[in-house]
This record gives C-alpha cells, sequence and structure tokens, in this order.
C-alpha cells in the first residue's frame, strides 16, 4: 500500500504560512537533501484549493528551478468543490466526491509514495482523519510571529511517533513522525 505524506515548512513559533518569510538563510545542503529524498520517493501530489491557485501560477513559469522540474510534470490531485474540472496547470486533475474516499482509493493503486504539499488544510484534514502515513516538519531556527499554524487549540489530542530527526548545520530540524500505532 502506498503512503501518503507530508512536508512542510515550519518556524519555531508553528506558523507554516508562506515559510520565505521566515526562512532567511537557513536553507542548506542538508534541508535540500532531505527535500531531493521526500521528492525522489514521491510521485503523486494531493495539492488543497490555495496552494494550486499558488503554484499553478509559479511552478509553470519556473519549470528551470529543480521543484520546478519535479512538480510541474508529476500527477497532481486538486481538492477542491469551487474549482472547475478544467485545471490549466499540467497533469492536474480535481478530486470529484469524497477526500477521505478518494485518498483510500489512491493508496491502493499502484505506485509510490502520495505527497501532500503545502495545503496545511488538506494535512490537519487527512492527519485527524488517520489518513496520513508521516509528517516531516522541516522546522527553520526562526519565529515567524504571525501567520497560520499548523496545530489549532480545538484540534483533539493526537499522539504521534517520531520516525526520524536530524539537525542540519544551519539550524534546521527535519523531525518526521508517523501515527503511534495501537
Amino acid at each position: 500500500m502506498r503512503k501518503v505524506t507530508a512536508g512542510l515548512f515550519a518556524s519555531v513559533d508553528n506558523v507554516v504560512q508562506d515559510p520565505y518569510t521566515f526562512q532567511y538563510d537557513s536553507f542548506d545542503d542538508e534541508l535540500g537533501a532531505g527535500m531531493g529524498a521526500f521528492m525522489a520517493r514521491t510521485d503523486t501530489v494531493l495539492l488543497g484549493k490555495n496552494s494550486y491557485l499558488e503554484w499553478a501560477e509559479w511552478w509553470p513559469a519556473h519549470p528551470e528551478d529543480g521543484f520546478g522540474q519535479w512538480i510541474n510534470p508529476i500527477e497532481k490531485y486538486v481538492a477542491s468543490t469551487t474549482l472547475g474540472d478544467d485545471l490549466a496547470w499540467q497533469n492536474s486533475t480535481r478530486i470529484t466526491g469524497d477526500l477521505d474516499d478518494f485518498v483510500r482509493d489512491l493508496k491502493q493503486r499502484d505506485g509510490a509514495d502520495i505527497a501532500v504539499c503545502g495545503s496545511v488544510t488538506v494535512v490537519r484534514h487527512l492527519l485527524f482523519a488517520g489518513l496520513l502515513d508521516e509528517l516531516q516538519l522541516m522546522v527553520h531556527p526562526a519565529i515567524a510571529g504571525a501567520g497560520r499554524k499548523l496545530f489549532e487549540p480545538t484540534d483533539p489530542p493526537t499522539r504521534l511517533r517520531l520516525v526520524d530527526s536530524t539537525v542540519t548545520s544551519k539550524g534546521n530540524v527535519l523531525s518526521t513522525y508517523a501515527p503511534l500505532e495501537a
């Protein structure tokens, strides 16, 4: 069965929105290698509406970038009830029907990992629905001060298991979590 994974850049104060505002110069070779490994084991991407709209405007115009070379041709599924079915970004398909049912079915198909990219709402939904197999947080040594946080005070208590953790030369902490097996 395929795994559903998510990787999010975060600040020390748990902000995951607009990481370019707090990454500063902390992007280093080890972080790049971690991202490269994440990308290498993924052949399908899940996006929410907002991430799709933002990325569909940016990445096709930047095909020379390493991430652009990966994200542009990859198979992309978009969770949205308001976008139409005529998505312009190559290999993008809108998910019709229930997101949970779609992800359960997608996990049964042949292929490599399925990654939720950006899309905090989708990451949170799949985590609390029990459909996210791994969550990697790439925490930069910075306080964002403002912006959307990954977790909210109303979230249900949820136990996770630390799978891996690495500190990079510029102080980034890459931590991968999985659901705690009962």
